[in-house]
């Protein structure tokens, strides 16, 4: 069992930089306390793990045929990239780091699967887009509506109510997702797919009770200033993005999806870039993660 240590160690790393994607905006806007937030997040993030892992988790685990020591060096390759990340309150993606690690040990042995990699790298590179394009459409759909609402009091209302629901939903959505980069890795070799999603839920709720508000800055105020309408459209968008790739079975990040969530609304609410460098960092982030994870993960296999 102390093969899973890293696989604990990602989880955790994983709920400390991407609850930030799922409500993060509406923490810096206020419109939810930060407790609530993160609490709500670990309730929903564990359920999606349990009921709506098992694709994305049998998704990683046929990348490369690695034995479960090898499997666990890659984990932890991809738990220390993410941890320095979360350390500069950089948003990134754990799937990148996860793939990166296992793709480390996988070349060096000659055992990947570039099929379902091509599949992979496709998507991580559509998350974004595509949370973008729906950010700016559900944006123009909906504002007419909202603000048809006279009553301050009512709008305010309005908004906190669909906040539970969109930060319950975007929780969900990250653990049925996500947890498949905690565990996947173990599934056929030391866990079922079953044990697999618990454990890798518990985990990831883990990191977002007890160090996740240090990237929930960077999301909410220094990509775009967003008022607490726009805040709630770009987790909308997130979560619709990574629940509809979690049905396809394939791991994206959250925080690819939350970045193009906010670039999306900011851009259909005519508002300007709070900080350039900033979102330069943060694709620096998205680069740099499955190459610090995967150089990490074939140092650690070639010394042990």
């Amino acid at each position: 069992m102390l093969y899973i240590i890293p696989s604990l160690l990602l989880g955790w790393s994983l709920g400390a930089n991407n609850t930030s994607s799922v409500v993060g905006p509406a923490v810096m806007n206020r419109l939810i306390s930060f407790w609530k937030a993160v609490i709500i997040t670990a309730v929903f993030v564990t359920l999606g793990s349990i009921v709506g892992g098992a694709a994305g988790l049998r998704t990683i685990s046929s990348l490369s045929s690695s034995s479960v020591a090898e499997s666990s060096i890659a984990i932890l390759g991809g738990a220390v990239a993410v941890i320095i990340m979360t350390v500069l309150a950089l948003p990134v993606s754990i799937s990148q780091a996860v793939v990166g690690g296992i793709l480390g040990i996988g070349l060096l042995k000659g055992s990947v699967n570039w099929g379902v990699l091509e599949k992979i790298v496709i998507c991580w590179v559509t998350t974004p887009v595509g949370a973008l394009v729906i950010g700016f459409v559900i944006y123009k759909l909906t504002s007419p509506f909202f603000s048809k609402i006279r009553s301050i009091a009512l709008q305010d209302r309005v908004l906190v109510i669909m906040t539970w629901i969109i930060g319950a939903y975007g929780a969900y959505s990250l653990g049925a997702n996500n947890v498949a980069n905690v565990t996947g890795a173990f599934v056929g070799n030391l866990l079922s797919v079953q044990q697999a999603a618990l454990i890798g839920g518990l985990a990831i709720a883990s990191g977002t009770l007890t160090y996740s508000k240090k990237v929930m800055t960077t999301v909410g105020k220094k990509i775009i200033e967003l008022d607490s309408f726009s805040s709630l459209i770009s987790m909308l968008a997130e979560a619709l993005t990574v629940w509809i790739y979690s049905l396809v079975g394939v791991p994206v990040s959250a925080s690819q999806a939350i970045v193009g969530g906010v670039l999306g609304a900011g851009l259909a609410k005519g508002t300007n870039l709070a900080d350039r460098k900033m979102l330069y960092r943060i694709l620096f982030g998205w680069v740099g993660t499955p190459v610090i994870a995967g150089l990490i993960s074939s140092l650690l296999y070639l010394l042990v």
